[in-house]
C-alpha cells in the first residue's frame, strides 16, 4: 500500500492507503475524498482529478503524455506542477506524498 495524503484547498486532509497498481484517482474515489469528482472515470478526458504535486515529488512521476497535457492546457487553475491523479499510479517511490487540489474542485 502506498499512503498517499489529500489536501483540500481549505487545508483538510484525508491520508489513505492506495493499493499499488492503483491510480491516485482511483483510490480517492474508493475512499470518497471530495475534490477528486472523476467525472470521466478515468479516461483522461476531463480534469476533475487535477491535483498539484510538490517539486520534490515530480521526478519520481512518469512523463506527462500528450492526452494529459491537452486535458490540463484546458484548466482553468493549471499549474506547472498540475497533474490528473487518474494518470498518476500508486507506486512504493511515492509512499507519504501529498498532493493538493484547486479550489475549483471543492
Amino acid at each position: 500500500m502506498t499512503k498517499i495524503t489529500y489536501v483540500e484547498h481549505d487545508g483538510k486532509e484525508h491520508t489513505i492507503d492506495v493499493a499499488e497498481g492503483l491510480t491516485l484517482m482511483e483510490g480517492a474515489v474508493k475512499n470518497m475524498v471530495p475534490g477528486i469528482d472523476a467525472d470521466c472515470g478515468g479516461a483522461c478526458a476531463c480534469a476533475t482529478c487535477m491535483v498539484y504535486v510538490p517539486e520534490e515529488w515530480l521526478a519520481k512521476l512518469p512523463a506527462k503524455e500528450d492526452m494529459e497535457e491537452t486535458m490540463l492546457d484546458f484548466c482553468e487553475h493549471s499549474q506547472p506542477n498540475s497533474r490528473l491523479s487518474c494518470q498518476i499510479k500508486a507506486t512504493k517511490e511515492l509512499d507519504g506524498m501529498r498532493v493538493t487540489m484547486p479550489e475549483s474542485q471543492h
